[in-house]
């Protein structure tokens, strides 16, 4: 286990929970977690945390209860990202002023991800737009599907700004929550997709290998069952986007938790 990362999503979840007026009862928040990944103690991936590098911005508008969830996938991006990840509670009319000071930043080309636009089709793109001197900065709607489709439709402060739609060619991996459309994908896969429609297919393909990871060991606690075979495979391809002396950390520690896994 490694300490808790420092970014805008934890910080949320902090604060969040500072505020609260009576204590958080998420499904599975019986189970001892690492404080850091979220995911039992003894199936800790932290030392398998990628760090990437990206030039494209993130925006995360969560839902009320979003950052205190340990399934949040969103909070994956702020992991891999932690200088390009932006995160803060949704309010329809009280919006966080720096979150309207980031939306107007001239350094950056905000777009919002959302599969479709009915109001305003002239505002859906499937691509980036000429913006010189500008990077993408993609806002993420944060919660369930009814929950993002709530939070779109009742921003005033994001109208008049592109909707990017993502078109992925693979299906959701997700089994935590079952989206009510097969093409709906969570927070996280969404992210990679666009890191990909974005000309950065290193980042996308770094962060969607911590996304599976988190997944499969997440799924695995719920039943109480080792990940699997997939788990291996998943650990060799992110090696290459570790720092070496994670990765000779972890060899170490995988090595020396051997016997412990097999009879977990």
């Amino acid at each position: 286990m490694k300490p808790i990362p420092d970014h805008a999503v934890n910080r949320l979840r902090v604060w969040r929970k500072s505020v609260s007026t009576r204590p958080f009862l998420a499904r599975g928040g019986s189970v001892p977690r690492c404080e850091a990944c979220q995911l039992r103690r003894d199936w800790c991936a932290c030392h398998w945390r990628p760090e990437l590098k990206a030039e494209a911005g993130f925006c995360l508008l969560m839902y009320d209860s979003e950052p205190m969830k340990p399934s949040n996938t969103g909070r994956l991006i702020a992991d891999v990202l932690p200088r390009n990840t932006w995160a803060y509670l949704w309010s329809r009319t009280e919006p966080h002023a720096e979150l309207l000071a980031l939306l107007a930043d001239p350094a950056w080309q905000p777009y919002v991800v959302f599969p479709a636009c009915e109001k305003a089709p002239a505002r859906l793109t499937e691509q980036l737009l000429p913006a010189p001197g500008k990077r993408p900065l993609f806002i993420l709607l944060d919660g369930t599907w009814p929950e993002a489709r709530k939070m779109f439709n009742k921003s005033p402060y994001l109208d008049g700004l592109p909707v990017l739609a993502v078109r992925p060619e693979s299906l959701s991996t997700y089994g935590m929550r079952v989206a009510p459309r097969e093409h709906q994908l969570c927070t996280a896969e969404v992210a990679a997709c666009v890191l990909e429609v974005a000309g950065e297919a290193q980042a996308g393909l770094g962060l969607q290998l911590w996304f599976n990871l988190f997944s499969s060991r997440y799924m695995a606690g719920r039943v109480n069952r080792w990940p699997g075979e997939e788990d291996a495979a998943l650990q060799g391809a992110l090696l290459p986007f570790l720092c070496r002396g994670t990765e000779n950390d972890e060899k170490e520690e995988s090595t020396q938790a051997e016997p412990s896994a097999q009879t977990g």
